[in-house]
């Protein structure tokens, strides 16, 4: 292969022996054999008459920082500036219920000790349905702000606090299960009183009926 090549370095350069091995030959041969045709290194046409180079995004690199040559599109729009942070507006919020009076994330313990005694059953049978609602939905928003607590306690590891917030939630539990309980009878009483209706006939008393019963039976004016 190739022995041309081979025989004009034997004449040039003096005996065989001192040739490459064979397989040496090919490489050999293409470079004493090199075409006199050569291409740039850049494969982006130049601009004629100019010898200016056209690649736009020469030179640009994110490992050393270079950027664009041009200008980007949104260069031309001014860049938003950071907003300073208003004052607190409604000191009213609805979400200040899950922080202490204090408003701090985590209470104190004397603010946990700091309460009464559970509602009783006798209680809260005298209260109105709309008036058991409330006091339900205050138990749960208090229930929210001693987990409240519990949760940046366990964060900080403050290590103190716990006692006192069990003991003022158990108490709320108490007064929720109190609710259930006052709402159970009534709802017992309610299904009572649609059997007596439904079954046994009892209706109860029409109410122009007594109208008229109070009306004969107060005193007659002079």
């Amino acid at each position: 292969m190739h022995r041309p090549s081979i025989a004009r370095l034997a004449q040039y350069g003096g005996l065989v022996a001192e040739l490459p091995p064979p397989y040496l030959a090919p490489s050999l041969h293409f470079s004493m054999a090199r075409s006199s045709q050569s291409s740039s290194f850049s494969t982006t046409p130049v601009a004629a008459g100019r010898g200016r180079d056209m690649n736009r995004t020469r030179g640009v690199s994110a490992i050393h920082r270079t950027g664009t040559r041009f200008k980007l599109s949104a260069s031309k729009y001014p860049l938003p500036k950071p907003v300073t942070p208003e004052p607190q507006q409604t000191p009213d919020h609805g979400l200040w219920g899950f922080f202490p009076k204090s408003r701090e994330a985590m209470s104190a313990p004397e603010f946990d000790m700091d309460h009464g005694r559970s509602w009783a059953v006798q209680e809260l049978r005298e209260k109105s349905w709309d008036d058991l609602h409330k006091l339900w939905w205050v138990c749960v928003k208090e229930r929210n702000r001693i987990a409240t607590t519990n949760l940046e306690r366990e964060r900080m590891k403050a290590g103190y606090g716990e006692h006192e917030a069990s003991a003022r939630d158990r108490v709320v539990q108490i007064t929720q299960k109190s609710i259930k309980h006052v709402l159970r009878e009534r709802w017992y009483a309610w299904e009572d009183a649609k059997h007596e209706y439904f079954t046994k006939g009892y209706r109860p008393q029409h109410e122009s009926a007594m109208e008229e019963e109070t009306f004969e039976s107060s005193p007659s004016k002079p």
